[in-house]
């Protein structure tokens, strides 16, 4: 078969048919290519810098709340969301730019950025559970309907089908849509109500595509978790008995291990010696270093892999936009 057979639709093919084609392949590659942000140093530098600082405001609101401090606690709570959510559309802005190919923004410029552009995803987000309540309350007002004497049975037998339909629909526009795309749709440029529309327009259109590319992405991204866990853990492991063994101190290596599983030990155990404490005092700062990171780098690939999957979806308008016209 040549390729020029190939490359051209049958004669008897309607426009629709051709219209409708979706390249899998390439949208698949182009997911799992994500992978590639683990070398993204600039993007995982903010993630850290967030991660950490949203860390920090968590441990001050714990040791507020053991203080009995409540409104310094639920300061501290809110500041440490408010570093997350921030940082996170900083990182998500400058995954975005790496992923559509033009100059991307430096550090401070994004997190400047994502100031003034958070609030509109927060604004779609808050659309989409308005648009979810009230698909609620209309599945509760056929509930209601169907516990009615003699009708109500014959009426559950439409609301069981109706319903079992449409809260699985709903499910997968969130799990599929609306939770991965929303913040793409934003840093790519929309405003609150464009990403209303461009989240009701991907759910009527392409729920389909976006959630086997999502799921392509989750795979990705547990893989990048996996090897990352399996790193930490077993690295760790060689330098908890190693350091144990050079330094000559008598601990379990549990105890060197902690910060790398994101606790934060405290020695109770009066039969460990003295000379141990600043080494496990130590381990534990070091090893919170090494958390973050291994947290911060699956959190990379996703941000990047939804800003591929969002930029898969509109090639694929673009493309079939491009067919209708001509």
């Amino acid at each position: 078969m040549s390729p020029e057979s190939v490359a051209s639709p049958p004669e008897n093919a309607s426009p629709r048919a051709v219209r409708r084609r979706f390249d899998w392949w390439q949208a698949l590659v182009r997911v799992l290519a994500s992978i590639e942000a683990v070398r993204d140093g600039q993007v995982i530098y903010v993630l850290l810098a967030a991660f950490s600082g949203a860390g920090l405001a968590v441990a001050s609101a714990q040791a507020s709340l053991g203080r009995g401090d409540t409104n310094w606690a639920i300061g501290q709570g809110a500041a440490a969301l408010f570093i997350a959510f921030y940082g996170a559309n900083a990182a998500g802005l400058m995954s975005m730019d790496r992923a559509r190919g033009v100059v991307p923004r430096d550090g401070w410029s994004a997190v400047q950025d994502g100031l003034g552009v958070g609030h509109r995803m927060l604004l779609a987000v808050l659309a989409a559970v308005l648009v979810v309540g009230t698909l609620a309350a209309g599945v509760a007002g056929l509930y209601w309907l169907s516990g009615l004497p003699k009708v109500g049975p014959w009426l559950f037998v439409l609301v069981v089908p109706a319903t079992v339909l449409l809260l699985g629909l709903t499910m997968l526009s969130v799990v599929a849509v609306i939770a991965p795309l929303t913040g793409p749709v934003v840093w790519s440029g929309a405003s609150s109500w464009q990403a209303c529309r461009a989240l009701v327009r991907l759910v009527r259109e392409r729920l389909l595509q976006s959630a086997v590319l999502v799921g392509g992405l989750s795979l990705v991204t547990g893989l990048t978790g996996a090897a990352t866990s399996f790193m930490v853990m077993a690295g760790g492991r060689v330098m908890a008995e190693a350091s144990i063994f050079v330094l000559g101190v008598d601990i379990k290596p549990e105890m060197l291990m902690a910060g790398l599983m994101g606790y934060n030990v405290r020695v109770v155990d009066l039969t460990v010696p003295a000379d141990a404490l600043p080494y496990i005092r130590a381990a534990t700062v070091g090893g919170g270093v090494v958390f973050a990171l291994a947290l911060v780098l699956p959190t990379v690939v996703y941000l990047r892999g939804v800003c591929e999957v969002f930029l898969a979806l509109q090639q694929a308008d673009v493309a079939e936009a491009g067919v209708e016209q001509a």
